[in-house]
């Protein structure tokens, strides 16, 4: 089976939980987006869909974590921490235990994957999780507010079904958790656009991580300086990332949409606008291979919903006669801006532009040194 069709992963479920009130991650931003999209007409239509996930259970979360820390986490979120737990990452104010944890975690991952085998089906051609992106975890290590790395578990699936994977990770924190697990690796790629770990959690992701042994060169990264703007950034995005895109010639893209790099966003300091993001999903539909996307951080959150709604409308080829009005007229009056989806243009200072730019086009060219002759670029 074949189909165009765009599908949205959501279900009331998800909703049910949520990180304590004093953690700055904010489950409630999927449900904002879609109920942005209802208000909008865009989950209704013949070429789309809204699916509601499968959860994935714990053998499925045991493809990548190990038996150890799964172990861990369910005794932590009973009121059984351990030395073990605490050594994991379990229980800092970054990865809180509370109520629902295993379930949510389980949940988003069952929805990435769930959104996998639609477009392994042929169901689907486009596939949207925002309540995805937990990029961070490691087989054996909670961080970042991540517990159960979902996207890692989605590459996995899609490669050990005979796909080459193309993971793109535009979330403002270098996306560490997918990049250990593909390192050694040339069947799954991992690109990673991000606000350098010089001013940014977690600290990784710098231009000469490239990859080990059959991975060397299918790992990509591209760190950006506090303050760029949409200009340079998309400057370093279609002339580092397309052309790698091109010559890696995926089988699926999965791409990790992470908001924390909208200007004004209270964890990090890039300055964009989320016509990035809506360029970027515009961009990767054109390779027309099928697409899973996943949501990611996103600090404030209305400014996250807003862009995830512009994301999906893209998804569904909604969005191109529309600018500053948003579709249908829309106001979001629980944003800063009242305008629709799209953001308003932010014209940078020329002076952080003179200053921003040469250490953009630096780091361009590195990763064209690096990385691009393995690739005959």
């Amino acid at each position: 089976m074949n189909s165009n069709k765009a599908i949205f992963l959501h279900s009331p479920q998800i909703e049910q939980y949520s990180y304590p009130p004093d953690c700055p991650f904010r489950t409630e931003r999927a449900a904002m987006a879609r109920r942005t999209l209802v208000s909008m007409g865009l989950l209704s239509g013949p070429d789309r869909e809204e699916v509601a996930p499968v959860a994935a259970d714990w053998d499925a979360a045991g493809r990548f974590h190990t038996a150890r820390y799964l172990k861990a986490l369910r005794e932590a979120e009973q009121g059984r921490p351990d030395v073990d737990g605490l050594a994991m990452g379990l229980g800092t104010p970054e990865t809180p235990i509370f109520k629902g944890l295993c379930a949510y975690a389980l949940l988003a991952c069952g929805a990435s994957l769930t959104a996998a085998d639609w477009l392994l089906a042929g169901r689907a051609r486009t596939a949207f999780n925002p309540s995805g992106g937990f990029h961070h975890a490691d087989p054996e290590h909670a961080a970042g507010f991540c517990y159960l790395n979902d996207v890692a578990l989605a590459c996995l699936h899609l490669a050990e079904a005979g796909r080459r994977v193309l993971f793109l990770d535009v979330d403002v924190h270098h996306g560490d958790g997918v990049q250990r697990a593909f390192y050694q690796r040339r069947d799954v790629m991992t690109i990673s656009m991000h606000e350098s770990g010089e001013t940014l959690f977690p600290g990784t992701g710098a231009v000469d991580e490239i990859g080990e042994g059959e991975g060397r060169g299918y790992c990509a990264n591209v760190p950006l300086p506090a303050g760029t703007c949409d200009r340079l950034y998309l400057k370093a995005f279609r002339e580092v990332v397309l052309p790698l895109i091109g010559a890696f010639d995926a089988d699926v893209i999965v791409c990790e949409m992470g908001m924390d790099g909208l200007s004004g966003d209270p964890l990090a300091h890039l300055s964009l606008t989320n016509r990035v993001h809506a360029e970027i999903a515009s961009r990767l539909l054109q390779f027309g291979r099928p697409l899973l996307m996943t949501g990611g951080g996103g600090y404030h959150a209305q400014n996250a919903a807003r862009g995830w709604a512009l994301v999906w409308s893209v998804l569904c080829g909604e969005s191109s006669e529309h600018d500053a009005v948003g579709l249908g007229g829309v106001l979001l009056g629980s944003t800063d801006w009242q305008g629709g989806l799209k953001d308003r243009y932010l014209i940078p200072a020329p002076e952080q532009v003179r200053t921003v730019g040469p250490v953009v086009e630096a780091v361009i060219e590195s990763v064209k040194r690096n990385v691009f002759p393995l690739h005959g670029l």
